[in-house]
């Protein structure tokens, strides 16, 4: 019995043949594009849905930078304002390609980057998701070792049995195996029906994250913890602060505006995720204030600035302490599903179709990025490292950007879906690599290089060559999209335009527990 299992044979996904691929090792039932039936997401969704992502501790966090590099709270939460507004219009322009074709990132980036090429993008963000579902995952053991405390305040004196080179004490493991089991069962619920977890976690957060609001704005009201901050840059120096600052904002989200369509994919039609561009700046601008406003007033409280805010309620009386803490650790939860473990999984799933599905992606995501890479060693011995992981999004600005202008631009809305999963279609461009890809990309990240070898160690000075990488994202998304667009249109790819968009549809009165699935080519005009 156990050797079967060994077997690769016995893992290979059914149904055996894809409808959409020439073969089964190219597509599985995940990865063709969703059938009518399963199109759930409707505008409320994706409200529920961004109201649950915003309120999210790095967003909570996020004005904490701008504030250490000079700004007020004013220009930081402008600069907030700004970053989102701009990835909310990415978010909804690539967006709308999922609620149109139905089909996930990793897929629809083959008819922009070529078939074999692709696999670049899907491996990078493979493993940016990896590194971040872990780190994400230490940060919610953080909010379980409060709540256990304020259970039990004896928790406190668990004495540490493992070796300080370790990077985490007894109680800190016991912490993060607790939440990594609370996480696990949320972690293979089906896409379609995740809107649910962020439907309540849309309900929840909010609701307690303003009761926080509230006591910060009691105890020490604005006047007083808002009212005396003032910048302490001016000039050019002030401009160059809010310009990073900006694009912090934007790095926040750059993996989302990315595979944004691993979601909208899901959605009944493509308005159904518009709702998304009024959203997101809202949403991102207020978790701000609220992180700016409950900190101010933790600093006059406290006399320490407390930015994470598991430390802050740390100081608070037992019971706000657990249901803050719960607050954090449901905030959490739905951002590591979301941003990173479904992520990651939708890319796994492309890599071996045959064998991997969203859920067995999950599954291999809780494992590799909860346990293999030791997330608590990362955090405890490689900040340097941490830099790297956060730099590594010069590559999403780009990402992005191609996205944009191949779609809309270059190929004007006409794509064909089942080329899509052809390794010898008509987006092989040459030998399955898009040669005008490859020089945007060059030009568009290598410029951020130096900046990001001085932010890994700030002992190299690299001169105003850093100042590149302080508007990393936006460098990258335009220049990587307007070379995209220039590249194709002076040298066109013409095996690759159409008339008119090929879609492959499925008829919504088959029978989908069948192995074999009739379908029918439709033609429309995007």
């Amino acid at each position: 019995m156990v050797a079967s299992w060994l077997k690769p044979s016995a893992w290979i996904l059914e149904p055996a043949e894809s409808t959409f691929a020439p073969t089964s090792r190219w597509s599985n039932k995940d990865m063709d594009p969703v059938p009518v039936h399963l199109r759930t997401w409707s505008t409320w969704n994706y409200v529920a849905y961004w109201i649950s992502d915003a309120a999210n501790l790095p967003a909570w966090e996020l004005a904490s930078s701008m504030l250490a590099v000079g700004l007020n709270w004013r220009q930081a939460l402008a600069a907030i304002a700004v970053g989102h507004t701009i990835i909310a219009v990415v978010m909804v322009l690539n967006g709308t390609i999922g609620a149109r074709l139905h089909v996930g990132f990793p897929v629809l980036n083959r008819s922009s980057f070529g078939f074999w090429f692709s696999y670049f993008s899907v491996i990078s963000r493979v493993i940016l998701s990896l590194f971040w579902f872990g780190i994400q995952t230490y940060s919610g053991s953080e909010c379980v070792n409060q709540m256990i405390q304020a259970i039990w305040p004896s928790a406190a004196r668990i004495p540490n049995h493992l070796s300080p080179s370790a990077g985490i004490t007894t109680r800190g493991m016991m912490c993060y195996f607790i939440y990594w089991l609370i996480q696990f069962p949320i972690m293979l619920i089906s896409p379609q029906r995740i809107r649910y977890f962020f439907l309540f976690k849309a309900v929840v957060v909010p609701a307690a994250w303003i009761a926080i609001l509230i006591w910060a704005m009691v105890k020490v009201p604005p006047s007083i913890s808002l009212a005396n901050q003032r910048s302490s840059v001016s000039g050019s120096a002030l401009a160059w602060a809010w310009l990073s600052s900006m694009n912090s904002a934007l790095g926040n989200y750059a993996t989302l505006a990315v595979n944004i369509p691993d979601f909208t994919r899901y959605a009944r039609n493509e308005r159904a995720q518009y709702i998304q561009g009024i959203l997101i700046p809202i949403l991102f601008t207020l978790t701000g204030f609220v992180g700016i406003a409950v900190t101010s007033a933790g600093e006059v409280l406290y006399g320490q600035t407390l930015w994470d805010p598991t430390t802050l309620i740390a100081h608070w009386n037992r019971a706000p302490k657990f249901f803050a803490a719960l607050s954090y650790l449901i905030a959490t939860l739905g951002t590591n599903i979301s941003a990173n473990s479904l992520s990651a999984a939708n890319d796994m799933m492309v890599l071996f179709p045959r064998y991997i599905n969203i859920r067995r992606g999950q599954i291999l995501c809780a494992i590799l990025g909860g346990w293999a890479l030791a997330p608590w060693e990362i955090l405890a011995s490689a900040p340097g490292f941490l830099n790297f992981m956060s730099g590594y999004t010069i590559f999403l600005g780009p990402f992005a950007g191609i996205m944009v202008a191949d779609y809309w631009l270059v190929h004007k809305c006409k794509v064909d879906v089942p080329a899509m999963y052809d390794h010898k279609g008509r987006y092989q461009y040459w030998h399955g690599l898009n040669w005008r890809v490859a020089v945007a990309l060059l030009f568009s990240v290598f410029p951020s290089f130096p900046g990001l070898i001085s932010a890994i160690d700030s002992a190299i000075d690299v001169g105003g060559a850093i100042h590149v990488f302080d508007i990393a994202w936006l460098y990258g998304f335009f220049t990587a999209g307007f070379l995209h667009w220039s590249l194709s249109t002076l040298f066109p790819a013409r095996e690759t335009f159409l008339d008119a968009s090929v879609l492959e549809i499925f008829e919504p009165e088959k029978d989908t527990d069948s192995n074999t699935h009739t379908s029918v080519n439709s033609k429309s005009g995007a």
